[in-house]
């Protein structure tokens, strides 16, 4: 398998073997099938989704670690189901995301106000990551984040990034000989179990003592309302089984969410540097529809079309999961005269999807009037956030952060390219990571109130 991007050798591969929109592969003596076009992934995984909706055994990251506990990581079954019933009831429409609109927003303005503090953009990754993480932690837990070390977030990210490790291959070589997962951890060669114990205690805080918070918050009556509060404010007693869903299902909605809208938030400010013309167009939408003594709120949306048009370009022009999670087949099947046996891991190649020329016009342009006019292109929330029973549950309060934050940035600040002590203006490169999350390459920018007044609304919203 390629080691760096291999989303883009996935669609090298499809154009070079002709037409066929699929490959298949073996490698260690297992199947994979690239799926290289929407239609194709629409025919296997959406409606053969009864046979394609379970996930692969990542052995280090799954059993041995636990990830297998959270909604993402998860096999498909019943408990799988659970979960998903929850969060679809709580966040799986745009209406229900409603009840959440207001945390949103004033995580947004707290937002605002740490990019006020930090004009070189020094600290900038570090303020996405946070917001984000402070919207996932209020709305699955009614959890405030406190501005520095704070011990919710600290947890989750060190979870996070030993998921990243846990589930490389190179990391750990029980990745690809599962059968070393029954080694000792006192055994030679063992070592990795006493890796797993230990980031195993850290997943299993992120689970429990966010839940432990939200009872302590219920019993004294100062729950904020969140996801985790509603589904235990039962007027029955929960079996202990319902409340391990509840526990579950509500950590899963952080590493599920924050990756996302910090890596297309974060592509955002690069977006408005590289493309100027597209932030002079944004501001002067948001001027005529909003005015300058507002913030930007989710009910101006429907008036803002170009701004809606920026975020469906964000989710196209760069894909956080570029094969998405892989999927795994648990019964034989038939695809167009194409046998997958049980067992197959499917990898969506979702960058081919949105890089398509034959869908898309220059598909590697940044071009949100793509989604303006008459016959706009094929919406992009149709590729990146999954596909089947597997779609992503937060998919619409992800949809509701990365609106806000667009349109409530350039509602207030000027972003432009960064110069040093000499004077020297930068400008970012295109470039992205590799990995199963791809994020935007590093880069700088100056953030500068647009006006004397711009700053005191920040001030003032935040205030009220």
């Amino acid at each position: 398998m390629p080691k760096e991007k291999d989303w883009v050798a996935f669609s090298k591969w499809g154009d070079t073997y002709g037409t066929s929109t699929s490959l298949r592969i073996l490698i260690f003596g297992m199947t994979f099938v690239i799926i290289n076009s929407h239609s194709t992934a629409l025919s296997i995984l959406e409606h053969q989704n009864s046979k394609t909706s379970d996930r692969p055994i990542v052995p280090m990251a799954s059993d041995l670690v636990g990830w297998k506990n959270t909604t993402g990581f998860m096999p498909y079954g019943e408990t799988m189901r659970n979960h998903r019933r929850l969060q679809h009831r709580l966040l799986g429409t745009p209406a229900a995301c409603k009840a959440f609109h207001s945390h949103v927003e004033l995580e947004m303005h707290r937002f605002l106000k740490r990019l006020l503090a930090d004009p070189e953009s020094k600290r900038l990754k570090e303020h996405i990551r946070k917001t984000a993480g402070s919207i996932v932690l209020r709305i699955s837990h009614g959890y405030q984040v406190q501005e520095a070390n704070d011990p919710f977030v600290d947890l989750a990210e060190q979870a996070v990034q030993q998921l990243v490790q846990a589930i490389n291959p190179a990391t750990f070589f029980v990745n690809v000989v599962p059968a070393l997962r029954h080694l000792p951890e006192w055994f030679p060669g063992g070592g990795f179990r006493k890796t797993a114990r230990e980031w195993a205690a850290t997943l299993d805080d992120l689970a429990g003592k966010p839940v432990a918070f939200v009872k302590s918050q219920m019993a004294a009556g100062t729950a904020i309302p969140s996801y985790t509060s509603k589904l235990l404010d039962s007027e029955r007693t929960l079996s202990a089984e319902e409340e391990t869903d509840i526990k579950w299902s509500a950590s899963s909605l952080y590493g599920a969410g924050v990756d996302t809208t910090y890596a297309i938030i974060y592509t955002f400010f690069k977006v408005m540097i590289l493309y100027p013309e597209v932030q002079a167009k944004a501001k002067a939408e948001i001027d005529q529809v909003v005015g300058n003594q507002r913030l930007p709120c989710m009910e101006d949306r429907k008036h803002l079309p170009y701004i809606n048009a920026i975020v469906l370009e964000l989710y196209r022009w760069h894909i956080v999961l570029p094969t998405a999670i892989p999927h795994r087949s648990t019964e034989d099947l038939i695809y167009n005269n194409y046998f997958i046996p049980k067992g197959s891991i499917i990898l969506p190649n979702v960058w081919k999807m949105t890089h398509d020329p034959t869908i898309y016009h220059s598909p590697m342009t940044f071009k949100p009037e793509r989604f303006t006019q008459p016959e706009p292109e094929r919406d992009p929330r149709q590729f990146m956030f999954g596909f089947g029973r597997r779609i992503c549950a937060g998919r619409h309060l992800a949809d509701v952060s990365i609106f806000l934050a667009c349109a409530m940035v350039l509602s207030v600040f000027d972003i432009t390219r960064y110069r040093d002590e000499n004077g020297e203006a930068f400008m970012p490169d295109t470039e992205v990571t590799s990995g199963i999350s791809s994020y935007p390459s590093d880069f700088r920018c100056t953030i500068l109130p647009r006006s004397e007044n711009a700053g005191v609304l920040v001030q003032a919203e935040l205030a009220g």
